[in-house]
């Protein structure tokens, strides 16, 4: 027995529906890592810089209070 074209349209539509819902359950957990990762690196980067603000006030105030007296 032959299988019609339309017979092949709907084999072909049922296997991509089912890739498009495990990739869309994969994409999310994807996501929220991403996220999480995007806030870590926010973490870091502010603490990064109040290091270096904090690195750079205690050299000028050094060099001031050595220059004035």
């Amino acid at each position: 027995m032959k299988k019609n074209i339309s017979d092949r349209s709907l084999d072909n539509l049922d296997i991509s529906s089912n890739n498009n819902l495990i990739s869309k359950d994969i994409k999310t957990t994807n996501v929220n890592i991403l996220l999480n990762r995007v806030r870590l690196d926010k973490r870091r980067a502010f603490k990064k810089r109040i290091i270096i603000f904090t690195i750079l006030v205690t050299f000028v105030s050094t060099l001031t209070f050595y220059f004035i007296i």
